[in-house]
């Protein structure tokens, strides 16, 4: 009765039938897997956030498939404005409700059903269920780590075959933290072009690098066909208000047609509502206020990390760029998944094992840097303890 692509495993897995044991129980999780920005404690421009959405505008129904112009030359501008992508408007922008969508359309546009898409691992683990869905084929690629994370193009040329199609990075990746550096974006484009592959570049969390290097986005690149995907969840923490885009750029002929592709695609389910495309310019201009708030809580957990990590010598924290995660390398004494549940059951810490993320081997937890900080420091205290 059902479609093959669906027949996933539904039943929970050991690491969630625990928590909620120990969460039945009443214990006090310490949550250092928060991903829910809207739950971390941060302060809301409540005001503006909620009066965005109240435009008269909004009651006239206006189907735009790719969106209203507005809401599209808003994010251009937020481009144009924080990354310095010159040239860019919003005719080269197409809305979607998530990134989820526009990772399926993209899909759809490239791919007929058994093509091959190259994905980093590690990475999280959204790409495989998205592919299921659109009947696209999943090759791996390694990020490899030697005093910080490297894409590995030995294992991308051993990967490519006459299917594949494309090739997606994530810039910076999560949860590695790693960004696309220059050297590294020249040698990708011209193994692009060698290929005959478009490049799907997502960079939800481009605006949280904790250096002061500058980090050019994807949404300039013209070497060779570019799809560059971001969203309001990560920009300005706001996961629920359900705006997110695709900006295509490349070669003038090739993103012209691919543009015109998506439009059809876009217009066929015309998803998006018009309260939020109209609440988009004023809700992008809440990155100024949430940004720097959470900048601040990934640099003052990151600090307490190394703090507490210094006075040991079983654990060590991987280098990371910009995001909201941090990597640790542990001793590898059982599985990561076992290790995490011992976590939760012993200690009441959530922690998410590095399995979740594709690390090729056991001795990684993934620890998010936008728990509460009096949290985060309790709950390193905790897992360190574990290895004393």
């Amino acid at each position: 009765m059902f479609s093959e692509r669906t027949k996933w495993k539904l039943e929970q897995n050991r690491f969630t039938r625990a928590l909620e044991e120990v969460r039945a129980r009443g214990a006090k999780v310490l949550d250092l897997a928060v991903s829910n920005p809207t739950r971390a404690g941060l302060q809301y421009e409540e005001r503006a956030i909620l009066g965005a959405l109240a435009s008269p505008r909004a009651l006239d129904y206006d189907p735009q498939a790719k969106g209203l112009p507005e809401a599209r030359e808003a994010v251009a501008g937020y481009y144009r404005e924080q990354h310095g992508v010159r040239g860019l408007d919003g005719e080269q922008i197409i809305l979607t409700t998530s990134t989820s969508e526009a990772y399926s359309f993209v899909f759809r546009l490239l791919c007929n059903s058994g093509d091959e898409l190259l994905v980093p691992k590690p990475s999280y683990p959204l790409f495989e269920f998205l592919a299921d869905l659109q009947d696209v084929k999943l090759a791996p690629y390694e990020l490899i780590y030697d005093h910080g994370w490297q894409m590995d193009f030995p294992s991308l040329e051993k990967a490519v075959t006459g299917r594949t199609r494309g090739v997606v990075v994530v810039h910076p990746n999560n949860p590695a933290g790693s960004y696309m550096h220059w050297a590294e974006v020249e040698t990708l484009n011209s193994f692009c072009m060698e290929h005959r592959l478009a490049l799907i570049a997502d960079e939800v969390f481009l605006d949280y690098g904790l250096e002061d290097t500058v980090h050019a986005s994807f949404a300039g690149n013209r070497k060779v066909l570019t799809f560059t995907l971001s969203g309001l969840s990560k920009v300005v923490a706001l996961p629920q208000m359900k705006i997110a885009w695709v900006v295509t750029s490349g070669p003038e002929s090739e993103a012209a047609e691919a543009m015109g592709r998506l439009e059809v695609i876009a217009d066929t389910y015309l998803s998006m509502n018009a309260p939020l495309q109209w609440a988009t310019p004023a809700l992008l201009a809440q990155r100024k206020n949430i940004q720097p708030q959470l900048l601040a809580r990934v640099r003052t957990n990151l600090r307490e990390l190394d703090r507490q990590l210094a006075a040991q010598q079983a654990c060590q924290r991987l280098s990371v760029e910009g995001g909201w995660y941090a990597v640790l390398r542990v001793p590898v004494t059982r599985s990561d998944e076992d290790l995490a549940i011992e976590l939760l059951r012993e200690k009441s810490v959530l922690v998410h094992p590095g399995h979740f993320y594709d690390f090729p081997r056991d001795g990684y937890l993934v620890l998010s840097l936008i728990t509460p900080q009096l949290e985060f420091a309790e709950g390193m205290t905790a897992i360190l303890q574990r290895f004393s």
